[in-house]
């Protein structure tokens, strides 16, 4: 509670003094305290990046699978499987790696020193040497690197945007605060992190390294537990799901060969091959392989997916918690509005507007005037460097110039025509500065401050191309446009001049008042659609703020954002109880601590919510790793920030999180649908060798054919429906479900009893034939494959297959049976692959004999039959449900 002590009651406590410490004091707390560093929360560890990549229970029964296969002496079953956990490893630890060089690489290093008064001398040391007791000396531009009280300031500013949210320099001053101030309003404190962009000051330190504000954030992180991703969740369901059903009925085939008194150990053989079959080994490499995909095409919008999981996670957010200085807004002041001669102006882009016509202000004296005066008081300087403008100042005066210059002002042209005599610069007690130049062989001097001081400093106006008089009437009149301006949460700033003449005496008084203008800092272009396209998906979206709830209700307002705001000191006098009921109305959060943030994340778990957190600063880094996806900055987060988060927007520009949600979502459904036709083809095989067995038939298939099987089917073709165009996903609301199967159960159940019966004619009508049991298998094998490679196209989209897109079709999305090209390659690879082996000396290994043209005629009609089917009945759904819509 440094901020609550007066300046000798803090000297006394850290027992130092005006003089600093003393060489060897210093080298004493050093050793005390330790180094000024905060310790980093993330590590570049390939080894942890590994492990994390097997943490999964169906890459455990993949490893148990392989054991059994290995001791059977299934080697190749055992390597396939070994293959695709190798592959599915490689893509995830690749890919994070990647993700985490990439971060390290954005880091900004801090400054390496500090000016320090030590031995009552001013000294330059390493920033990390800095200890409690030390004095800091900041000038404008200097950044803090300890948390510090301050002694004495002059018009000292600071930036605290990244620490408490707010948009604006800070004026401080070195008084004595109350004990129960909060951090955003404690004048009299600089943290580290933050920067001085004005004034000058002395401090003393009165915290280090991971006790500053900063480090206490950092070491609070430690304590919050990571959130399994949607993904993982539903994985880990549908693993155990699907792990006890294909156990179980592996274990039931086993008895009924046991009870059968058939051979044990083929039984036992059989079985395993089956278990291996059906587990959809290749599911963990789908993902693998979808999220690298997703995560390749976001990067190439200025997006890093951190963990591959992350991808998907995004589509399954249901509530965005965003910060509103520089996510929501450009972190840059922008002249909205000028009130002069009368009349608001209304500045739009490069131009100005005066009741919805285009100004030229060369043809508006006042206008003009008041422009000329804004650059003419100002220490806001420009250059031109490759056709571009950079500006550099205090964010209100560039505001101010960059306005000047989208309307035809140049300040050099003016200053060098005006040269300044002298200057009576700005301070919180004036709330005003003068710049005095020579005009002509007159002086003039322009002012610009709060526009209630310079309007007090005025007795006349221009108006109408002259000077009035200013009446109290025309005073209360302005007054009432300044707060009407205010209202709006612009900040407003006040223009006059003076023209004195040869032989004037100098004076701040007696000015004509030439208006006001209102600067705010706008939102960015993209984002009010944006935010469209999240109401659309049925995603809420929550601003959180360390601003205040003026500024931020008026900036949500523009982006289509509306509902109830609440500030932090009101959310402190509630419970969480109240907070609950009170949430799904709330849309602002204004005035928040670090802590308050993740209150907030917390509570929206709680009711259900998938929670994303955008943020930058040091003040968003608990709730970033409490919510279900972090969001971190590039350009503006802090390191801290972005080592927590699970996805980094590498151009800071929130509406990237609408493609990430679009690609999450996509993502999602193609992995569900390689899950479906995963499901619906592998079952089949089970199913037929239980209604045997019990028939007492010969197994209708061997274990080698089985793996061959699921190579030919299970491998490319499935993979490809990863590449799957997306279909209408922005246009439905955030999915709630807790296992993978969920939509899908039924669609598996009829695919797979299609598949089996399909297999079963085959066999029955070959045994009716009394051919040989291998040219049977052949045929089984044979209609397996085939039903499988064309059911792969059902599986692809919920409406009918079209042949070709509708020319008035104009949209990327939709699926068509060339739409996706590289399913068409697998099917025709899988072809090739069988007729080769049927074909071919290869026939005798696995047990198959080649078919004749009568073989496949049988075959054709059975193996189409799943793909005619399905498409029939989503033909006559659609028509219904369009009937419907009619």
């Amino acid at each position: 509670m440094h901020h609550a002590l007066s300046r000798e009651e803090v000297f006394k406590k850290l027992s130092s003094s005006e003089k600093g410490l003393t060489s060897q004091q210093a080298k004493e707390r050093l050793k005390k305290y330790g180094k000024n560093v905060i310790k980093e929360t993330n590590k570049l560890q390939p080894i942890k990046i590994l492990i994390e990549q097997v943490k999964s229970f169906l890459i455990y029964v993949l490893f148990i699978a392989a054991v059994i296969s290995f001791m059977l002496g299934h080697m190749i079953d055992a390597f396939v499987i070994l293959a695709i956990v190798l592959i599915n490893t490689a893509i995830g630890f690749f890919q994070q790696y990647k993700a985490e060089k990439a971060i390290i690489g954005l880091r900004k290093l801090l400054v390496q020193t500090s000016m320090v008064v030590r031995d009552g001398k001013h000294t330059e040391i390493p920033s990390a040497q800095i200890v409690p007791g030390d004095i800091l000396i900041f000038d404008a531009g200097d950044k803090v690197n300890a948390d510090c009280r301050i002694l004495a300031s002059d018009d000292l500013k600071s930036n605290e945007a990244i620490l408490t949210g707010e948009s604006l320099p800070i004026i401080k001053k070195p008084q004595k605060l109350a004990a129960n101030t909060i951090l955003a309003e404690r004048i009299n404190m600089l943290y580290t992190g933050t920067q001085v962009v004005a004034g000058s000051a002395k401090a003393l330190v009165v915290s280090t390294g991971m006790n500053t504000e900063f480090g206490k954030i950092a070491s609070k992180l430690q304590e919050i537990e990571i959130q399994k991703t949607p993904m993982q969740k539903r994985l880990d369901v549908f693993s155990k799901q699907i792990s006890f059903i294909i156990l179980g009925l592996v274990a039931v085939i086993f008895l009924l060969g046991v009870l059968k008194k058939t051979d044990i150990l083929e039984t036992f053989m059989v079985a395993v091959t089956l278990a291996v079959g059906a587990i959809p080994e290749g599911l963990p490499a789908v993902l693998a392989i979808a999220f690298a995909i997703a995560s390749k095409a976001m990067s190439k919008k200025n997006v890093i997916i951190r963990k591959l999981p992350a991808v998907e996670s995004l589509g399954s957010v249901s509530v965005i918690c965003t910060d509103k200085t520089g996510t929501l807004t450009e972190e840059k002041m922008h002249v909205q509005e000028i009130f002069t001669n009368n009349q608001v102006h209304l500045k739009k882009a490069k131009e100005i507007f005066l009741k919805n016509k285009k100004i030229n202000t060369k043809d508006a004296k006042e206008l003009n005037l008041l422009l000329k005066t804004s650059i003419l008081c100002s220490n806001a300087r420009f250059e031109l460097i490759d056709g571009k403008y950079k500006l550099s100042g205090d964010p209100t005066e560039e505001a101010l110039l960059s306005a000047s210059l989208d309307l035809g002002l140049n300040k050099k042209t003016l200053t060098t025509e005006e040269p300044s005599i002298k200057r009576y610069e700005f301070t919180s007690k004036r709330k005003m500065m003068s710049i005095l130049r020579y005009s002509n062989k007159n002086r003039i001097m322009y002012s610009k401050g709060a526009a209630e001081k310079i309007l007090s400093l005025s007795t006349h106006e221009m108006i109408n191309n002259k000077i009035e008089k200013l009446t109290e009437k025309r005073r209360k009149h302005i007054s009432s446009e300044i707060k009407k301006m205010e209202s709006k949460a612009l900040r407003v700033l006040g223009f006059a001049y003076k023209d004195f003449g040869v032989k004037e005496n100098i004076e701040e008084k007696g000015l004509v008042f030439l208006g006001f203008a209102g600067m705010i800092d706008p939102p960015r272009k993209e984002v009010k659609q944006a935010i469209k396209d999240c109401k659309n998906a049925g995603i809420k979206v929550k601003v959180i703020t360390g601003d205040a709830a003026l500024t931020a209700k008026a900036i949500a307002k523009q982006i289509g954002i509306e509902g109830k705001t609440i500030t932090g000191k009101e959310l402190e006098k509630i419970n969480d109880a109240v907070l609950m009921r009170s949430m799904k109305d709330i849309v602002i959060f204004a005035r928040t601590t670090p802590h308050q943030k993740l209150r907030i994340a917390k509570i929206l778990q709680q009711q259900g919510e998938v929670v994303a957190m955008t943020g930058d600063g040091i003040n968003d880094v608990l709730a970033l790793k409490a919510a279900d996806i972090g969001i971190s900055m590039g350009i503006r987060g802090t390191d801290v920030a972005r080592d927590v988060s699970d996805v980094v927007l590498v151009d800071d520009n929130f509406a990237s999180i609408v493609g990430g949600v679009r690609q999450g979502r996509k993502t999602y459904d193609n992995i569900k649908k390689f899950t479906k036709y995963m499901l619906s083809v592998n079952f089949d095989t089970i199913l037929l060798v239980t209604l045997l067995t019990l028939m007492s038939f010969p197994l209708p298939i061997l274990p080698l054919q089985i793996l061959w099987k699921n190579i030919i089917t299970d491998s490319f073709p499935a993979l490809t429906l990863v590449l799957e165009k997306e279909e209408q996903v922005m246009k439905s609301k955030p999915r709630k479900e807790k296992s993978i199967l969920s939509g899908i159960s039924k669609f598996i159940i009829l695919g797979g009893i299609l598949n089996f019966l399909a297999c079963a004619a085959v066999y029955f009508i070959g045994t009716g034939n009394n051919l040989p049991i291998d040219h049977i298998r052949t045929m089984v094998v044979t209609t397996g494959i085939v039903f499988e490679l064309l059911f792969v196209y059902t599986c692809r989209s919920k409406k009918p297959l079209s042949l070709f897109k509708k020319k008035k079709d104009k949209s990327k999305e939709g699926t068509t049976l060339f739409s996706n090209k590289w399913l068409n390659y697998a099917i025709l690879l899988g072809v090739v692959l069988h007729l080769i082996l049927l074909y071919t000396p290869l026939a005798t290994i696995f047990h198959v004999v080649p078919l004749a043209l009568n073989d496949w005629l049988l075959i054709l009609p059975f193996g189409i039959s799943g793909l005619l089917i399905f498409e029939v009945v989503k033909y006559f759904r659609r028509k219904k449900l369009i009937k419907l819509e009619a």
